[in-house]
């Protein structure tokens, strides 16, 4: 038998932690002193410790450990309490990697500051298009509350125009605007150049967009998670060469392989000369 020290120490957990699993019924101490009230463990608990340990790592509450290893949960259930909670911590990693992205963006921007390029944008007319697109509001023009919301909009955009048997005729054109309902929220245009006839359907809305007289562009090479270095040097350039910008900028998609660090995208910036 050991002293309530010792199992922890052999467990590697904190005596706190072994009073509270007591506490609640999770791990019982094998005998208590009834004169003295001392807690004594059995080698043999180290194995629910174990379990209980790694079964709280996985992120499971205490009273879901309990359940487990009581055997209260069937095996099925404990096979789909699992897959959940695999998919919870993929979704966490993606989310992780995602943000260390957005990080990495903005380091470059600082380590740039002063740097900017003077010869990578171009002031030039764009055409009107014509598009098919789809809607959504995101939070805030932050590329970590776009992405979540313009990458299934994609998806969906692609699903419905083969449905409808509309074939794409140029790049994907991501464009943005203040959501009505204020608050820094942003809608999100999903849109692809097509050929087909206007229409403003529940499913769909096809439309032209308007040309824009003078845009100042650049061209962001890699994913769009890591455009803020690219979308800043054209901010500076703007500023410093006697123009302003008078709305969100447009995003043409000219090429977007599997691989995202292998994307291409053209930022177009209506500007005004001041």
């Amino acid at each position: 038998m050991f002293t309530i020290g010792d199992f922890a120490r052999h467990g590697r957990v904190s005596v706190r932690m072994l009073r509270h699993y007591d506490a609640i019924g999770l791990l019982r101490p094998a005998h208590v002193d009834p004169a003295t009230g001392y807690r004594h463990y059995s080698a043999a608990q180290l194995s629910r410790l174990n379990r209980v340990i790694a079964l709280k790592e996985l992120g499971f509450t205490l009273q879901q450990v309990r359940d487990i290893v009581d055997e209260k949960v069937g095996t099925e259930e404990l096979r789909g309490m699992l897959r959940l909670r695999r998919a919870e911590l993929e979704a966490t990693v993606e989310a992780v990697a995602a943000r260390l992205v957005q990080v990495e963006a903005r380091l470059r921007s600082i380590e740039s500051e002063g740097h900017m390029p003077t010869d990578d944008v171009v002031i030039k007319r764009v055409p009107a298009v014509r598009v098919a697109e789809l809607t959504a509001t995101a939070a805030s023009f932050d590329p970590q509350d776009i992405s979540p919301v313009i990458t299934p909009l994609y998806e969906e955009l692609f699903r419905r125009l083969d449905a409808a048997g509309i074939t794409p005729t140029g790049p994907g054109v991501a464009y943005y605007e203040d959501a009505p309902e204020g608050g820094g929220a942003i809608s999100v245009h999903a849109s692809v150049q097509v050929s087909a006839p206007p229409r403003d359907g529940d499913d769909l809305r096809i439309l032209d967009l308007p040309p824009i007289d003078h845009a100042a562009t650049i061209v962001h090479r890699g994913p769009m998670d890591a455009v803020v270095p690219t979308a800043q040097a054209l901010a500076h350039w703007i500023d410093g060469n006697g123009y302003r910008s008078t709305g969100y900028p447009r995003e043409i998609n000219l090429e977007c392989p599997e691989n995202r660090a292998e994307w291409v995208t053209e930022l177009q910036t209506p500007v005004v000369q001041v």
